[in-house]
């Protein structure tokens, strides 16, 4: 008798104690590490000293900028939570319950009800969630290669050890709970690797070693203009600090990372809506990189779930019809955790009734069957052993053609057996007696042949990777149109050297009868290849792969080892969310590269301005309140909309040299032609005692300029689009037509001459930058 486990009485103790599994399941970042992330940056730590210092020399519209910057961060923390809020609510939904004996009765409860001395039941698929002891085990084997690189399943006998982490591939059991919470060997780990970090983000790799280089470029710029102001000029100190602050702010790309995380966490919520978990915020980017999608037919390509469409008893089998249905419905009753083919089996022939199973082999994906001994005199009793055809019976059986006959036709055989040997011999499969085969239809996906159009229209390829028969594989693909299913490949052919196996690869689309341990390499001969590979699967055997894929995806109904390994889970399992996905991720890379370069164009010429004034020795041509409203009419803004709109661009590497290739131009021409409109306006006014007479000719020339980057950045251009650089436009001639929003910014056209002059000088500019645009795209496509 099995053992019952602890009473209700004894949880509840060991709940008083402390004894509890109390480590909490993290999805996202905290709200903590979430608001500190957007707070405590190193430019709202400029920012914020800047501020601080206008507000001690003032006047107050000068700044501005510190409120915009209040603003942005507040923006970013509540999408983040928003997103936070999504992605906890989703693993709620997704996260598995083991299942615990309790006063003798099992049932599922919660990861974090688990207390110590708990009996949990394990059965294929399920990860061991705290540490113990076995106490139960048929043919139980536990992969340990996550925490230990060991890729050979252990057979587990009762008194042995299971790390939790590690996960069932084959038999079941159950163990008692030694270690709970944070003394669990995973819970340990966990503590040293966050998995909300792990997946390589290109866009905020490239974000960051920008901003390294715009943080040096600063510094000697910024002494360079303190002392310019200060002491060459020999200003009114406070007029000095007001024009020194108002040339360091713009060099601040302060919102390019805020909008970065305002993107990824929308997407995250949009994708949430679509029951799609992103376990890792960057895995939405990544999916969108990925040029190679490796697919398992079973629960992506096909439905979970199959059908005995027939049963075929073979020449001179050693029992008849009647005999036969017995022994597969005593097989399905000696498995208490049927995989889906044996499910069928169990569904079609449910009379397995009076047969007492004396031994089991459950079955493994390494081996491709499955065994039971059976009591009792006659046909019925003896060694039976059910799985692929051509792993029990030796090259050029009779029996293999039919077999291949059926697998061309895109159904699945299995092949039942007498074998002579006993279950535990590791010859048993030698000198079997052939009885019968069961034919299974499996169910396509309706969306399938649609989701791998999608890819082939992207030049996504698609490999079809199984453990099934290859013919049965390539005929399932071939019903899909998937190119190169008419040619499947038997992956116990494959070369085990990874270049080799790597050119086989990119020659081939389908590939069965592949190991969990070959489905690793093959993921591995693909990426050393140079290919971005996602992993899609739901079975155990898939793990490995989905571990060591770029991106690995996971069905919701899939075990709870390949959900824990994932980052991506979808939780409606419908393989066609994946597009939406890939969509998303691009959305975020086009669009970020968009804002990027309004950003860093305005850095450049920033930065630009400032060397132009410490060498030229004239007064900087802003005050804060000018560039805080250009930055917000030509940057923030359109940026915001910009960020968050719909693209279908193809995701493209280098997103440094992507940026740049444009916005270092486009700030140099900016910078040089609003300091030549500023130095004429100097000239022209030189005997006008007007304030601020050449500061405001010199604003109007850089807005236009602005602007028109802003008019090349949002094409092709759709209504929207067209309207906000309008918008944008008509926004600032308010501010010149309104008077006291001219005295508020300190704005005011003197005559006709200088104006247009520098409307002039910003047409020139923006030909340049029409060119130079024109010659970027051709010198550096995309």
């Amino acid at each position: 008798m099995s053992h019952p486990g602890l009473t209700a009485r004894e949880v509840a103790e060991r709940v008083a104690r402390g004894e509890v599994n109390d480590v909490p399941v993290r999805s996202s970042r905290s709200t903590r590490d979430i608001v500190r992330a957007n707070v405590l940056t190193r430019f709202n730590a400029i920012i914020g000293v800047l501020f601080l210092i206008i507000l001690v020399v003032g006047p107050l519209q000068d700044g501005l900028f510190g409120f915009v910057i209040i603003a942005n961060t507040a923006i970013g923390i509540v999408q983040e939570l928003r997103a936070k809020k999504t992605l906890d609510s989703l693993a709620v939904i997704g996260e598995a319950k083991p299942t615990v004996r309790r006063d003798g009765t099992p049932a599922p409860v919660a990861t974090g009800e688990i207390v110590l001395g708990d009996v949990i039941e394990l059965g294929p698929g399920d990860k061991c969630v705290v540490d113990g002891d076995v106490l139960e085990a048929d043919g139980l084997e536990i992969d340990e290669s996550l925490l230990t690189g060991e890729a050979d399943p252990v057979l587990k006998r009762p008194g042995d050890p299971v790390m939790s982490g590690s996960f069932v591939v084959a038999g079941g059991g159950a163990f008692t709970a030694t270690k709970v919470g944070r003394e669990a060997y995973a819970a340990q780990l966990a503590e040293e690797a966050s998995r909300f970090t792990l997946v390589h983000s290109e866009l905020r790799t490239g974000i960051s070693v920008i901003l390294k280089y715009v943080t040096w470029m600063m510094i000697p710029t910024a002494l360079g203009l303190i002392v310019s102001q200060l002491v060459i000029e020999d200003h009114d100190w406070r007029e000095a600090v007001r024009r020194m602050v108002a040339g360091i702010v713009p060099m601040v790309p302060e919102g390019l990372v805020l909008l970065t995380s305002v993107a990824f966490a929308i997407g995250v919520v949009r994708l949430g809506r679509r029951q799609c978990l992103v376990q890792e915020l960057p895995a939405i980017e990544g999916l969108a990189r990925v040029d190679v999608v490796c697919l398992d037919k079973t629960g992506t390509l096909t439905e979970g779930g199959m059908d005995v469409s027939e049963l075929r008893l073979l020449p001179d089998a050693p029992a008849d019809e009647p005999s036969v249905r017995r022994v597969l419905g005593a097989l399905g009753e000696s498995d208490p955790r049927p995989n889906a083919s044996l499910q069928a089996i169990i569904d079609a022939y449910p009379d397995g009734t009076g047969r007492r199973c004396t031994a089991s082999l459950p079955f493994s994906s390494a081996r491709k069957y499955s065994g039971a001994s059976f009591d009792g005199p006659g046909t019925q009793g003896g060694n039976w052993l059910l799985g692929a055809p051509d792993v029990l019976l030796p090259s050029g059986a009779a029996a293999l053609a039919e077999a291949d006959d059926l697998n061309a036709r895109g159904l699945r055989v299995l092949l039942l057996a007498r074998a002579s040997r006993e279950l535990g011999d590791p010859r048993v499969t030698e000198d079997v007696h052939p009885t019968a085969l069961v034919v299974l239809e499996q169910r396509l996906r309706s969306d399938a042949a649609d989701t791998l159009r999608y890819f082939a229209e992207q030049d996504v390829s698609a490999k079809v990777i199984s453990g099934d028969n290859a013919v049965s594989v390539g005929a399932v693909a071939a019903q899909l149109a998937l190119p190169g299913a008419e040619t499947p490949v038997d992956a116990r052919r494959l070369p085990g050297e990874r270049d080799a196996m790597a050119r086989a690869l990119d020659r081939g689309a389908v590939f069965g009868r592949v190991t969990p341990q070959q489905k690793r390499d093959m993921v591995g001969a693909l990426q050393s290849r140079g290919h971005t590979v996602a992993m899609t699967g739901d079975g155990v055997n898939d793990v490995l792969a989905l571990k060591d894929a770029d991106i690995g995806v996971a069905m919701g109904s899939g075990s709870e080892a390949t959900r824990a390994v994932a980052q991506i889970v979808l939780l409606n399992n419908s393989f066609a969310t994946l597009p939406s996905v890939v969509a998303e991720g691009r959305r975020v890379i086009g669009n970020i590269t968009r804002v990027a370069t309004l950003f860093l164009t305005k850095t450049v010429y920033s930065v630009l301005l400032a060397v132009l004034v410490v060498c030229t020795r004239v007064p900087y041509p802003f005050l804060p309140r000018h560039l805080t409203l250009l930055s917000t009419l030509t940057i923030g803004v359109p940026a915001f909309f910009l960020a968050l709109a719909p693209n279908r661009e193809r995701a493209q590497p280098h997103f440094v040299r992507r940026v740049m290739r444009y916005a270092v131009p486009a700030g140099l021409i900016a910078g040089t032609a609003t300091f030549a409109a500023y130095l004429l306006a100097r000239h022209y006014y030189a005997g006008v005692d007007v304030l601020g007479a050449e500061t405001s000719a010199a604003t109007l020339t850089l807005f236009l300029i602005s602007l028109w980057v802003l008019a090349i950045i949002a094409r092709p251009y759709t209504w929207w689009r067209v309207a906000l650089v309008l918008t944008m436009a008509a926004a600032f001639v308010i501010v010149l037509l309104t008077p006291w929003l001219q005295r508020f910014f300190a704005l005011k056209l003197i005559g006709t001459t200088m104006p247009w002059t520098a409307v002039a000088i910003a047409a020139v500019a923006a030909i340049a930058l029409e060119f130079t645009w024109r010659w970027v795209s051709r010198r550096f496509p995309a």
